[in-house]
């Protein structure tokens, strides 16, 4: 991204100025039964932020009827700006274009644990709406009070309280004048019906889609501030390297550069990106390396170093299995993958009277307001983080890394400081999707009923461990383990190994039993939502058409997470060379009632893309502490060419509260494709990714 020279200073404002700014400096305080009870000459100077539990501490109706609703849930590409503001004005019966979402603002916004496990929706959406529905119910008691009525007469259209019999009619705007309002937010406030939605419930333009199709918005990486540094950080040569000494001269004696050692962290900061990469290049540093684990070794090496070592006996189930018609024992594996965000991780940090604001790409801003407050030994209201909309996170931006390393290069240069990751950086140094270790155990019966079920997961996580499938024995573990590599959050967490393992596992035993996949499942499964996607998919699919084609393989599999419910289809074709494309995939995906379909549309294609890679080809190399692989050129994701023919089913239950859908439709890509390639080649593969050649071993 290019830099912008004349870009308009970052926004910066503390929550007093703002609400001074957008309208009125009083506070109207009122309850339903007296609602013109607000204490007129009150000043609004606010000693801290509005508590979370009031009104106006989620959403500000100004005086020319802008509505300004505060969230810390951030923007990563998920549109999460758009739903949420679809919602607020679905209670509120305003306009779309009347809603601003004041988003990931450590001033001015409640304190969130982070935009992470596809809550914002099921959990922010609904605080929201709660809020909205409260100062709807607020304004019409306001516009009763006003006008002495009663209040079921009045109606709310358009940002305004009208009175039918008499014809009169007040904005939001003129009835607040612009202050806050601060009182309770209702947990019994009734809530407008998914059924009845008029702005919900449809698809609805990204709010600020313009400015990033022309260029115009300014992610972290395109940010200048007056003054500014660029930084370059020392990186070790390989995981567990140890700074012995270093020697800094020659860095320091290059013009303009400010060179800082504090313990093992070495950075510089420099007028120009070229002379930061030219100082940071001169440092000379004393490494000292130690043995470590490389991919070869890598699942031995999980399972041989669980950090708890309570392996629980699954007595009855292992005698289930003893005495069991049919047997399966199988052991899977994953490897580590990357999460190769669009925008490399970047922070700008400035420090101004003792206070510290970092502008910073990341998915819990006030998880790095903690970091950056403990690490610099100061208040939390002595640091300001602030995200602007995000070039991708994909659960890989939840750590303080580059606004720690932007902000100690701050303070000691004092000045701005801006740093940018490269792209080695971001493959290298920031944490990956766990490798995992995965041993399952079964015991049916000819007629595909399950009697007992083993699964113990190493390491790769414990999110979507639980089978959905009716077994009337089961023990499932998840084992921790020492990892070779820095690992973390991942789009779906867990849920990917372990939904491969089990839907392969599944595919496995009906194979064994000579029944169909499809029947299979439906025969094991009570969850009528699950056995709903399922149907759904294969409907669309043509499972039961009978039309199959000689080379070609079908696979399904299904699951749930976050209150998303999926089921994926697989068609492949096997190549005489044993290569195998990926001809088409069909996903029926449900989660709840649909804000924005288009947007759903758009997460549920995103995550099968994403899925592709892991199932196929993606994986992180590394050898001695070292990653092998760090590069677009080495590390290969989903290209045009990998992409088949897709078909998304959209379930939409009206019926049901919305839930999150960034994470779910991920899981049922690599075990639908790979339980294709059973049927095709009589292969079970039990390996993520599938293919790293792009053919069959």
């Amino acid at each position: 991204m290019m830099e912008s020279k004349d870009m308009e200073m970052p926004f910066e404002m503390d929550r007093r100025k703002f609400f001074r700014l957008f309208g009125g400096g009083l506070a109207v305080v009122f309850v339903f039964q007296d609602v013109l009870a607000f204490a007129e000459g009150t000043e609004a100077g606010l000693v801290g932020p509005v508590p979370a539990d009031q009104v106006g501490a989620w959403i500000h109706i100004a005086e020319d009827g802008t509505i300004n609703v505060f969230t810390g849930k951030v923007e990563v590409g998920q549109n999460i700006r758009t739903s949420l503001s679809q919602q607020v004005a679905e209670e509120l019966h305003v306009p779309m274009s009347s809603v601003k979402m004041i988003m990931g603002d450590t001033d001015l916004v409640p304190a969130d644990f982070g935009t992470v496990g596809s809550r914002s929706t099921p959990q922010m959406g609904t605080q929201l709406r709660k809020a909205a529905a409260t100062a709807r119910q607020a304004l019409l008691e306001m516009a009763a009070g006003l006008w002495g009525v009663d209040v079921s007469s009045l109606k709310t259209d358009a940002g305004a309280v009208s009175d039918p019999q008499s014809g009169k009619k007040m904005s939001y705007g003129q009835l607040t004048k612009g202050r806050q309002i601060l009182m309770p937010v209702s947990e019994q406030v009734a809530f407008i019906n998914a059924a009845d939605w008029k702005v919900a419930g449809k698809t609805m333009p990204k709010v600020n889609g313009r400015s990033f199709i022309t260029g115009e918005h300014k992610y972290v990486s395109d940010m200048v501030l007056p003054g500014m540094l660029y930084a370059r950080v020392l990186r070790p040569p390989a995981y567990g390297a140890r700074l012995v000494n270093a020697d800094l001269s020659a860095a320091k004696s290059i013009p303009g550069a400010v060179v800082l050692q504090e313990g093992n962290f070495i950075g510089v900061a420099a007028p120009t990106l070229e002379t930061a990469d030219k100082a940071i290049a001169a440092v000379k540093p004393n490494w000292e390396t130690s043995k470590q684990p490389s991919g070869a070794e890598l699942f031995d090496y999980l399972v041989r170093n669980t950090t708890n070592q309570n392996k629980e006996k699954a007595a009855d189930g292992l005698q289930a299995i003893d005495g069991a018609e049919m047997k399966l024992d199988a052991t899977y594996t994953v490897d580590y993958i990357a999460h190769v965000p669009l925008e490399p991780r970047a922070a700008l940090a400035q420090w101004n009277d003792g206070k510290l604001t970092v502008w910073t790409g990341t998915q819990r801003p006030f998880g790095v307001q903690d970091h950056l407050a403990a690490e610099f030994n100061i208040s939390k209201e002595k640091v300001r983080v602030i995200v602007p909309d995000t070039g991708s996170g994909y659960g890989g931006k939840h750590s303080a890394e580059a606004a720690s390393e932007a902000a100690r290069l701050a303070r000691a240069s004092g000045k701005p400081v801006k740093l940018v990751w490269t792209r080695k950086e971001e493959f290298t140094w920031a944490y990956f999707r766990p490798a995992g270790v995965i041993k399952v155990s079964s015991a049916f019966n000819k007629n595909g009923e399950i009697k007992a079920w083993r699964f113990d997961n190493y390491n790769s996580g414990n999110a979507g461990l639980d089978t959905q499938y009716r077994i009337a024995r089961k023990e499932i573990a998840y084992h921790p383990s020492r990892t070779p590599l820095k690992q973390g959050s991942y789009r779906g967490l867990a849920s990917t190994a372990n939904v491969f393992a089990r839907e392969s596992h599944i595919a496995d035993m009906a194979r064994m039993t000579g029944m169909d996949q499809l029947v299979y499942r439906l025969k094991n499964l009570d969850d009528p939502r699950l056995k709903a996607v399922l149907e759904a998919a294969a409907k669309s699919f043509g499972w039961n058409s009978g039309k199959r084609m000689e080379g070609r393989g079908y696979g399904i599999a299904c699951g749930f997470e976050k209150g998303g419910y999926v089921a994926t289809c697989a068609e492949v074709a096997i190549g005489a060379d044993r290569s195998v494309e990926i001809v088409r995939l069909t996903a029926a995906f449900e989660c709840g009632a649909i804000v924005n379909p288009h947007h759903l549309e758009n997460q549920i294609l995103g995550a099968i893309v994403q899925g592709l890679g892991g199932a196929l080809f993606e994986r992180i190399d590394f050898e001695e502490g070292k990653i092998l692989n760090a590069s677009l050129s080495a590390y290969r994701v989903p290209r045009f060419k990998d992409v088949p023919g897709i078909d998304i089913v959209m379930i939409n239950r009206v019926d049901l509260p919305s839930a999150g859908a960034g994470e779910a439709p991920i899981v049922g890509v690599a075990p639908a494709i790979r339980n294709a390639i059973l049927e095709a080649s009589g292969i079970g593969l039990k390996t993520l990714p599938l293919l790293p050649s792009g053919k069959l071993a």
